[in-house]
């Protein structure tokens, strides 16, 4: 009984679409052709092979269109495997010049590639590789780094700090630094500071012509406010920074940690000539001689010459580097090793 009932519900189901098709034809005007002899028994011969009734699928048209275009994707894909790869460096310096360059979009990036390097690549290409900005964002924005990095060489910070004399004498010490290059402009001692003597100093600074616009310092009561009404008339304006907040001048904070460790923290100055003599031959080496991490690295102030690099191992002496080494003059050193170039 289940047996035949479940014969009588497909033969339903098969009535109920042969009806549906004869439907769809009579609403179109179309009139099915009559199957002839060789298709009867043609039929008659494939459903003793197989049953067809399961074969069937009934699908949408948007199904079918579906399929070919998959199809045709895969097939593509096996016949064609696109263009190569470009290489890594050529990648990294497109996702560096979107980051440095948040206003240039692929377009500006494959055309300064192509002018100033002579590397043709599709825009799509560039975009394929620039990094992905977060949701929200304007391709506009920057962040603070950036924009102390553009405004850094127009920018002079100033601070004072202690030292102390063999006599435990309290000596001050005037620093002036430039952000853009890092250097030390002006460096000065006094045993009594007041606001003229800072004015004098930084009149001093100001008067190099170098395009300062901004100059930064704490509240002290040194920085008085005729102080800062003399420097604003230079055409310098001044940011002061905000009550105890020493990382709003941290680049200044920092050059004087380094004048500690490096300087004055291993010898004690006799007097306040002394402590001059010091420090002026201390920050020749800071300019010219010392490396700097934020420079490349690099030296704020270098010589004439000291920009040569050398290519390869090959190109150093390395006997003269270990006897000059021994007799610990580093500087006839480094100049024998650019006199080889």
């Amino acid at each position: 009984m289940v047996i035949g009932r479940l014969r009588r519900q497909r033969s339903l189901a098969d009535a109920r679409c042969c009806t549906r098709t004869l439907a769809s034809y009579i609403e179109r005007g179309i009139k099915p052709r009559r199957a002839d002899h060789a298709a009867r028994v043609s039929l008659a011969l494939f459903s003793r092979l197989f049953d067809w009734r399961d074969a069937v699928v009934i699908v949408r048209p948007s199904t079918v269109v579906r399929w070919h275009r998959l199809g045709w994707r895969i097939f593509w894909r096996l016949k064609y495997r696109g263009r190569p790869r470009i290489p890594p460096e050529l990648r990294s310096l497109i996702r560096r010049m979107a980051a440095e360059n948040p206003l240039w979009g692929e377009e500006r990036i494959a055309n300064e590639l192509l002018v100033k390097l002579g590397i043709r690549v599709s825009p799509r290409t560039v975009s394929k590789y620039m990094p992905k900005r977060p949701p929200g964002q304007p391709r506009g924005d920057q962040r603070w780094s950036t924009f102390l990095k553009n405004h850094a060489k127009a920018i002079l910070a100033c601070d004072f700090f202690v030292a102390v004399t063999a006599t435990f004498r309290m000596l001050y010490v005037f620093v002036v630094i430039e952000h853009g290059t890092r250097r030390l402009t002006y460096v000065n001692v006094t045993a009594h500071p007041s606001a003229d003597w800072t004015l004098q100093q930084l009149r001093a600074v100001v008067g190099d012509e170098r395009g300062h616009q901004y100059l930064i310092h704490d509240r002290d009561k040194i920085f008085a406010k005729h102080l800062d009404d003399s420097i604003m008339a230079l055409g310098i304006e001044v940011l002061r920074s905000p009550i105890a907040s020493p990382k709003a001048n941290s680049i200044c904070e920092r050059v004087i940690g380094t004048i500690r460790r490096e300087c004055l923290d291993w010898m004690i100055p006799l007097s306040e000539v002394h402590l001059r003599s010091i420090l002026k031959s201390w920050v020749e080496h800071y300019n010219g001689g010392r490396p700097h991490s934020r420079l490349g690295p690099g030296v704020p102030d270098p010589p004439r010459g000291a920009a040569v690099l050398l290519k390869s191992e090959s190109d150093i002496d390395w006997r003269r580097v270990r006897s000059y080494s021994r007799n610990r003059c580093w500087e006839a050193c480094t100049m024998s090793i650019r006199s080889r170039r």
